[in-house]
């Protein structure tokens, strides 16, 4: 078989510094900004792979199109050429092992946006070859990955960003001051909903020919052989599937439920139900509850946090009529609704003449931005690794729980669960040969 270990070279001047100075960077914590360094590095082009170059991905590659595309990487042939024809001289792959082996040593950086089960694989295999990286959310596939990825990219000291780009916003940030001011008292429960079901249907007992410009192998990766079906995985449908995604919960989570990571300072859950319909061997539900308890942080009281999807979207909470989507967090003196672009404080009357704290954390420059300024400077991200790491475990550990069908008492620090050895086996998976996910060193 042939080896995709990445090519290793003496001359690495180009990413140096960033090597030398992204960990210790990046640990400070997320909003303190380091004093910029002289090098070629910070004033240059970074040098970046992309892997995938459609939908989601093409708006990936928008925002760092100001740098130089240099490798593009898809399964679809259709997609890959539209992605040359704007970016001629990067030369091209369709399977993104091939392309990191190749290109890794002429590269300072990676961006990875695929479907959810070749992130790890793919971004891993930049890390070991000591790329920068930015992949798009969940970060993972599985709980197991994201430990995994988290842990390789702080040995490598690599700059990293998760894809969840609506943590750029300024809404977002109003929110989190607030909430951190005390406005609303302290909040030991949160409710967190999206309308939206990604699930349902059984697998195709008949598969067909992939078309010609699909090289469906390269898309299952890491992921057991099935055959083709036409309009059942590619392009669209793959979240419904526990091989490929992981549902509502899975493409949604990382976005909505980041807002109280970020305002709460959560981390690793302490015990986690789910209940939905009876549970598919093949696709997520249509509809989920998914119950999390957070232990007290400092001066910051336990928390409950309720996850809601699909068919289980409430129309109430708190006391509160709610759009399809949404934040709610319950405080002892109130309660507060956020999304994406505003934000609403309970009892109105309460609140009538409420004036925000003053701004104390800074407008984004632009999700994309801040990781290419992170590459080159070695300033940190808002949405790094090892926060992302763990807002990503917390997400996938919902999907656990609903497939045990049991309470789960989580162990974060020994990624285990004390009281269901049954969830061994959806925190973790096999690769087919030749995609596996291991920190190189």
């Amino acid at each position: 078989m042939k080896s995709h270990a990445p090519k290793k070279s003496s001359q690495m001047q180009r990413r140096g510094f960033l090597k030398a100075t992204g960990a210790s960077a990046l640990a400070v914590g997320v909003w303190s900004e380091l004093p910029a360094q002289e090098s070629k590095s910070a004033n240059d082009k970074l040098k970046i792979l992309c892997v995938g170059t459609a939908n989601r991905a093409s708006a990936d590659i928008d925002g760092v199109q100001s740098q130089d595309i240099v490798g593009l990487c898809d399964i679809d042939q259709n997609y890959l050429d539209r992605a040359a024809k704007r970016f001629p001289d990067a030369k091209c792959y369709a399977d993104y092992r091939e392309m990191i082996a190749e290109e890794a040593d002429k590269a300072d950086a990676i961006v990875v946006a695929t479907a959810d089960h070749n992130h790890a694989p793919a971004a891993i295999r930049g890390i070991n070859a000591g790329l920068h990286c930015y992949c798009e959310k969940p970060l993972t596939h599985t709980v197991q990955e994201a430990r995994t990825i988290a842990a390789a990219s702080k040995a490598k000291g690599v700059a990293t960003q998760m894809g969840t780009q609506i943590h750029a916003g300024d809404n977002y940030r109003r929110v989190v001051e607030i909430i951190q001011a005390g406005t609303i008292g302290d909040v030991k429960e949160v409710h967190v909903w999206v309308g939206k079901g990604w699930g349902g249907g059984d697998r195709p007992e008949v598969g067909t020919a992939p078309p010609e410009n699909l090289s469906w192998d390269l898309w299952l990766g890491p992921a057991p052989v099935r055959p083709f079906a036409p309009g059942r995985y590619h392009p669209a449908q793959w979240r419904r599937w526990w091989d490929f995604g992981q549902g509502t919960l899975g493409d949604m989570g990382c976005h909505y439920m980041d807002l109280p990571f970020w305002a709460l300072d959560l981390r690793h859950p302490t015990s986690i139900e789910a209940e939905g319909a009876e549970v598919h061997p093949e696709t997520c539900p249509l509809g989920l509850v998914v119950k999390y308890k957070f232990p007290a942080r400092g001066d910051k009281p336990a928390l409950d946090l309720t996850w809601y999807d699909g068919n289980k979207t409430p129309r109430e909470v708190a006391g509160e009529k709610v759009p399809g989507s949404g934040v709610m967090f319950v405080g002892t003196e109130g309660h507060m609704f956020a999304s994406y672009g505003n934000y609403k404080l309970f009892p109105k009357e309460k609140f009538t003449d409420f004036k925000p704290p003053e701004q104390s954390i800074p407008k984004s420059i632009g999700h994309h931005a801040e990781w290419i300024k992170a590459c080159k400077d070695g300033s940190p991200t808002t949405c790094n690794f090892d926060y992302s790491g763990a807002l990503t475990e917390s997400v996938l550990l919902g999907n656990v729980a609903y497939r045990t069908g049991k309470q789960i008492d989580w162990d974060g620090e020994n990624l285990k669960a004390t009281n269901c050895p049954e969830a061994e086996q959806y925190l973790r998976k096999e690769y087919r040969p030749g995609w596996e996910v291991e920190f190189s060193g």
